[in-house]
């Protein structure tokens, strides 16, 4: 059995505002303990629940933020940036029985502890098919495209709430309770890194590959905070207007589209003013 956990860092256990997220600020090299805990205690419950390998992609910011020398010996880590598949690189060699969303977190324009998509600021919500989309949605519909299950969210308890609408079978849990979108209720790591080795070793069990999930076409829905930025995301072949901050593209399977959204929002974070936005 072999686990791919895409890691998030916002989602981490103690992590409520972005000096603790964003690489060389202050708080971010001491959350890097907190965030390798979160995952260590995972792959330990996945071993223990009887899986053979886990990977870990490294799916926060500049993807080299985990601890490679702290790290549990039995996993392997790929770290770094520019992946087919961003966030759930690896899923599609057909070797991947399930995906764990360690660290996870709300969507941009909801309630929850560093609420966003994608980029940190600018997208101020995202739609799939008239649904409002989180991270975790629409990596869900990549993984579900290659017949592997998600078996486990952590994340805040929000996070734990919008996991039960794509992967309602899931296992999950909540590190910290959201207060505001820099604020929350934590739990100390002893506490969650039980949690969480438990949860894994329940959610090792789920952990088996079906048929691939064939639902496109999908239509995806962008809105900014700003009407250029629109105007800059429509550069991308297949994107269109579709209000004054807001664009969409259809997209016949979620491969394509989480490639074009990841086209979009690279093209808009570039063209992002540092004053003006």
């Amino acid at each position: 059995m072999k686990i791919l956990i895409s890691a998030d860092m916002e989602g981490v256990t103690g992590v409520t505002w972005p000096a603790d997220v964003l690489p060389g600020a202050s708080q971010w090299e001491r959350c890097r303990h907190l965030f390798t805990s979160d995952v260590n205690a995972a792959v330990a419950g996945f071993f223990a629940g009887g899986a053979d390998e886990v990977l870990i992609n490294e799916a926060h910011w500049s993807m080299r933020n985990l601890l490679l020398e702290e790290l549990d010996e039995r996993a392997v880590l790929l770290t770094g940036k520019h992946k087919s598949l961003s966030m759930v690189e690896g899923v599609q060699h057909g070797d991947v029985d399930g995906v764990a969303f360690l660290g996870y977190h709300a969507a941009a324009g909801a309630e929850g502890v560093l609420a966003h998509t994608y980029l940190a600021n600018s997208l101020t919500g995202v739609w799939v098919d008239g649904t409002r989309a989180s991270e975790g949605l629409l990596n869900s519909l990549v993984v579900a495209e290659y017949g592997v299950p998600v078996v486990l969210v952590t994340g805040d308890d929000r996070t734990c709430e919008d996991a039960k609408g794509y992967a309602p079978g899931a296992r999950s849990v909540a590190v910290k309770d959201y207060v505001s979108r820099y604020a929350a209720v934590c739990r100390p790591p002893a506490v969650t890194a039980a949690d969480i080795r438990a949860a894994a070793r329940e959610a090792a069990a789920l952990a088996v590959r079906h048929e691939p999930v064939r639902r496109g076409p999908f239509t995806l829905e962008l809105e900014f905070d700003a009407e250029h930025l629109a105007g800059q995301a429509t550069c991308v072949p297949g994107v269109e207007r579709c209000g004054e901050r807001r664009v969409s593209y259809t997209t016949p399977t979620m491969y394509e589209g989480i490639r074009c959204f990841k086209a979009v929002t690279t093209v808009v974070a570039a063209s992002v003013e540092e004053q003006y936005g």
